[in-house]
């Protein structure tokens, strides 16, 4: 089942098309690579998707409803359902690593009595589990990104979609990070990961989409 479908989507800032007739399908729990330079695309893809952007044309479905269709009050909901997670982090400096996981609790609405178990379990399956009182600031990037997908998985998304989350990573901390959204994917989560490093793309061989020019050239898995 596709959880996720573009079908002829272009998405245009003045002149320039960022997505042009973009068409790619994402199964229920399978794991993607988004590839390209900067600039080709990629993120606007993420944009698109929680609704911060809207189509210049072509459509967006997912579980086959086209978003454009959601009302205004929906979308929150809807955007609860993908779980974000990006290069720089976006943690809140003042708010340790369980306060700032809570907070994605806090906009869901789950109700407080429920938030410790839930984040003393994503902190225990992203190892973070003896970092939770810590601030951002004496954490490692990994473990800044780690808690950044702890932030995202709380609260049970079908989709995590990281833009670039081993940018600032070295290459063992990058593949760490990797074998942990592989092991989110493996629990029946869609992971769509964007990234410009070939050389982690390669050794995962995972299914690889392209996106070049704002064009999808290419949606065949890594050989």
């Amino acid at each position: 089942m596709d959880i996720v479908e573009f079908v002829g989507v272009t998405k245009s800032f003045g002149r320039i098309k960022a997505l042009d007739s973009a068409s790619f399908k994402v199964e229920k729990g399978e794991f993607v690579f988004v590839v390209g330079p900067s600039g080709a695309g990629k993120t606007t893809i993420l944009r698109l998707l929680l609704q911060e952007y809207q189509p210049t044309s072509g459509k967006i479905l997912f579980e086959g409803k086209d978003i454009s269709t959601l009302k205004k009050d929906e979308i929150p909901y809807y955007r609860q359902k993908i779980g974000a997670v990006f290069q720089d982090f976006k943690l809140l400096d003042q708010r340790t690593i369980s306060e700032n996981v809570e907070v994605a609790l806090a906009v869901k609405g789950t109700e407080e009595n429920q938030w410790a178990s839930r984040v003393d379990q994503v902190l225990k399956l992203v190892g973070l589990a003896d970092r939770a009182d810590l601030f951002p600031s004496q954490l490692s990037g990994g473990e800044l990104q780690r808690a950044a997908i702890a932030r995202a998985l709380v609260v049970s998304p079908k989709v995590i979609f990281a833009d670039e989350p081993t940018g600032n990573l070295d290459w063992e901390t990058a593949m760490n990070i990797m074998d942990l959204l592989i092991k989110i994917s493996n629990e029946g989560i869609t992971v769509i990961v964007t990234s410009h490093n070939r050389s982690i793309i390669e050794k995962l061989k995972k299914r690889v989409i392209e996106v070049k020019n704002g064009k999808v050239v290419d949606g065949k898995k890594e050989k």
